[in-house]
């Protein structure tokens, strides 16, 4: 349903005293920002108390005639409905102005008496609610969703979430809810985010909240699950629903990645991840990890077999290492150990 909100807005206001007119406007941002008591008082030479006590006057003015608009009302209170009585604020004026107009949109909303707004706390952002017995509701939704996202320990699409949990949601709630009150309730929750793809998770994930170009470049790298040069890493940086307006240099990215410890160097310019079971160190010390573990002494193959599912390199620059007498021992029968001067160093 289309309204000419500013229109509305306007009509409301028209019979109001000049000053009364351009204090409601200015307090609710209805021709530019909105603006404190402080800022208004200091143009008309009058306190905050004064300003406040003006606007008040006007609103009780305005509110005796807003029956005349009665269908906006009832479309904002259905809206409201749609979504178990409850909606974010942000999505709320997007929803009903489809990104235009939120200003006045929150001015009329602030006229009614079917619905209240309720403002931002440590847990949650502001929010137009039916009212407050409401807000139980969404809470218990909430903890079901924290409950399995902590099981999961993954994030969730809203189907994923919401098939998952309908069923002790519906007990819980003793009522059944659909996917828009679903998602209407969690995205009140400030411990609860949506990343740009579309899933849901913890604020303080790295896949929800990812911070700077270490934690993008983590999750290219992850979505990919394969090694990846840093050229490739940071082309795909930039085409990820991750990629902020801030320009993305190759050589940054190469930086950020040799620095955390999360990614390894695996070949010339090319990372791995560190959860995917690959070990830091050149060629040598891989070498020596894999003799090591074996703990006996190996033939040349078995230890390029595992040298090269850590490091792409070629077989030569394996026996290149391998030949260093400083490190390793070659027995007679073809076999080879750590060099026993090494160990003793070590340790």
């Amino acid at each position: 349903m289309n309204f000419n909100y500013q229109q509305i807005c306007s009509t409301l206001l028209k019979d109001l005293s000049p000053r009364a007119k351009d204090i409601v406007k200015r307090r609710f941002g209805l021709k530019s920002s909105p603006e404190t008591l402080d800022l208004i008082g200091k143009s008309y030479g009058v306190t905050r108390e004064r300003v406040r006590q003006i606007e008040n006057e006007a609103l009780v003015k305005i509110r005796e005639r807003k029956n005349n608009f009665n269908n906006v009302f009832i479309h904002f209170n259905d809206a409201i409905e749609k979504f178990g009585g409850l909606k974010k604020e942000e999505s709320l004026l997007d929803y009903l102005g489809e990104g235009k107009l939120r200003n006045q949109i929150f001015f009329l909303l602030t006229l009614s008496d079917d619905f209240k707004r309720y403002s931002e706390d440590k847990n949650y952002y502001p929010y137009w609610a039916k009212d407050k017995d409401i807000l139980n509701s969404a809470k218990k939704v909430i903890d079901l969703t924290m409950k399995k996202l902590k099981s999961e320990r993954n994030p969730l699409d809203l189907d994923e979430l919401f098939e998952s949990e309908n069923t002790d949601i519906f007990k819980a709630l003793n009522r059944d809810i659909d996917k828009d009150i679903f998602n209407s309730y969690i995205e009140i929750s400030k411990v609860i985010r949506r990343n740009p793809e579309g899933k849901f998770g913890f604020k303080e994930w790295v896949e929800i909240n990812p911070k700077g170009i270490k934690d993008k470049a983590y999750l290219v790298l992850k979505k990919q699950g394969k090694c990846l040069h840093f050229s490739e890493v940071a082309e795909l940086i930039k085409n990820s629903p991750y990629f902020s307006k801030n320009k993305i240099h190759t050589a940054t990215v190469h930086n950020e990645l040799i620095k955390d410890p999360r990614f390894i160097l695996v070949g010339r310019g090319l990372y791995g991840l560190k959860e995917w079971g690959y070990e830091s160190g050149i060629v040598k010390e891989v070498i020596l990890k894999v003799l090591n573990k074996a703990e006996k002494p190996l033939p040349k193959d078995d230890i390029i077999k595992g040298v090269l599912a850590q490091r792409f390199v070629k077989e030569n620059t394996v026996f290149l290492n391998l030949s260093d007498r400083n490190w390793f021992v070659r027995r007679p029968d073809g076999t080879y150990i750590v060099n026993p001067a090494l160990k003793s160093k070590s340790a």
